[in-house]
């Protein structure tokens, strides 16, 4: 029962990161492009930052109940006198959440920092040029997480 509960936390924290990125990115970001750059900058401002908080607990919820499934694994497969070698899947759902991970941070930590100066400054240039890369990167990451998804069920 309590893997169960690890596994289903674990999929709700990337339910909650990949269906948000597809969400912004196929629904969101098109809906505002007819609005004013000052209007639409400070909307996509506000609205990331919230996501990019809820993305932060996520990734916290991720790491430790993935860690925790494998270290779980490992340790009653010791027990059981056996080795232990994490599957192929596990290993490239692991490699990969972890560029994912990476991605993101350079997405709230580089990216969004730049979002946030050039809105505070009426930048509406680069706040453009801040969110077509917050939106592309988004994107690499909303295909990095379909991937894992796939792994998950495919190989799983």
């Amino acid at each position: 029962m309590f893997f169960a509960t690890l596994k289903l936390v674990h999929l709700l924290a990337v339910i909650l990161w990949v269906g948000g990125m597809a969400f912004a990115h196929f629904c969101l970001r098109p809906s505002v492009q007819s609005l004013e750059p000052p209007v639409r900058l400070r909307l996509l401002h506000a609205v990331l930052g919230r996501f990019f908080s809820l993305v932060m607990w996520a990734i916290v919820l991720v790491l430790a109940t993935g860690l925790w499934m494998i270290g779980r694994a490992a340790k009653e497969s010791v027990q059981a006198g056996l080795g232990f070698n994490m599957p192929l899947d596990w290993s490239l759902m692991a490699t990969l959440g972890i560029v994912m991970m990476a991605i993101f941070g350079h997405i709230r930590f580089a990216l969004f920092r730049r979002l946030s100066r050039a809105v505070a400054a009426s930048d509406w240039a680069a706040g453009g040029a801040a969110m077509a890369s917050i939106r592309l990167w988004v994107f690499v990451n909303l295909c990095l997480g379909v991937a894992i998804v796939c792994l998950a069920v495919l190989m799983g």
